[in-house]
């Protein structure tokens, strides 16, 4: 049977473990903690390792992480008087654990409070903007001066503001089909312009072409006519000189031309043999047998 000495030795030493163990606690390279004294901020501790505290202190660990805040979707009426749907988000670190459980107590507190903040800051920076602004280059200066003006109330919880940033910025689905709407409406009457434009250069180019065909044809015609006229007269000076020559053959020419003429026309002629035309021939045979 143990004696007395050996059982109050025993009974010590479990003491001195579990008040030992109470006494140590230990801090990863991703928290910083606050050790608390019945519910009091003692002091903190933001170095990682092996550290000790009271038995009657306890510790409370808070991310040394940067960590996102990511409010809800908020819909936002710019100068411009149109409506947006905005999704922002900002990064966060707690630099002063004692402020902020001061402050917030928690995590999730500081985010619902400090997500109400960036929201309302963000309705008045983007009231005084339009939307061609929030959807170009200027952006970024927008975002920049809402991170500005929320860097000072972060300091106020104990946090370092990282970064703000403005997501997607989507139209509300009423006003995404009426813009869809007028913009629909204005290609229509673009297209329609663009026709009739069209139709009246078509009209134009074919009147110019209708009045060039004309003038071409007309002088066409009228040199035909010039030339004719020169071709009938040369004729008329050939067929003269002929006459002189030889009276009786030139009468004969005529004969064939009426003749000609009037066969053309596909009509059928009967002669009698006493008739002129072939007097003509009968006064030409003595010559030919000679």
């Amino acid at each position: 049977m143990a004696s007395p000495k050996l059982i109050a030795a025993g009974v010590v030493l479990v003491i001195a473990a579990v008040v030992g163990s109470m006494s140590v606690f230990t801090v990863r390279q991703d928290q910083q903690a606050l050790v608390l004294q019945f519910g009091n901020p003692v002091h903190a501790v933001s170095e990682p390792g092996l550290h000790f505290k009271l038995p009657i202190q306890n510790v409370e660990y808070y991310e040394r992480r940067i960590l996102e805040l990511d409010p809800p979707v908020q819909q936002v009426l710019l100068s411009d008087q149109k409506r947006v749907n905005v999704d922002s988000f900002a990064r966060w670190k707690i630099i002063d654990p004692l402020i902020f459980r001061q402050r917030a107590t928690n995590s999730a507190n500081f985010v619902q409070l400090f997500g109400q903040r960036l929201n309302s800051v963000i309705r008045g920076e983007l009231a005084q903007a339009p939307l061609v602004t929030l959807l170009s280059d200027n952006r970024a200066q927008i975002m920049e001066k809402i991170q500005s003006t929320l860097i000072k109330p972060a300091e106020e919880f104990g946090v370092e503001l990282i970064d703000v940033r403005i997501g997607r910025t989507d139209l509300p689905q009423e006003t995404s089909q009426a813009v869809y709407n007028r913009m629909r409406s204005s290609r229509i009457a673009e297209a329609a312009q663009l026709r009739a434009e069209g139709e009246e250069l078509k009209a134009k180019i074919q009147a110019e072409a209708d009045r060039e065909r004309i003038g071409i044809i007309a002088e066409a015609n009228r040199q035909a006519e010039v030339l004719r006229g020169e071709g009938d007269g040369q004729r008329n000076v050939i067929l003269g000189k002929a006459y002189g020559k030889d009276t009786e053959f030139f009468e004969f020419y005529r004969s064939l031309e009426a003749y000609k003429i009037a066969l053309d026309n596909g009509s059928t002629m009967v002669l009698s043999p006493d008739s002129e035309f072939f007097q003509y021939f009968n006064k030409s045979g003595p010559a030919t047998s000679r």
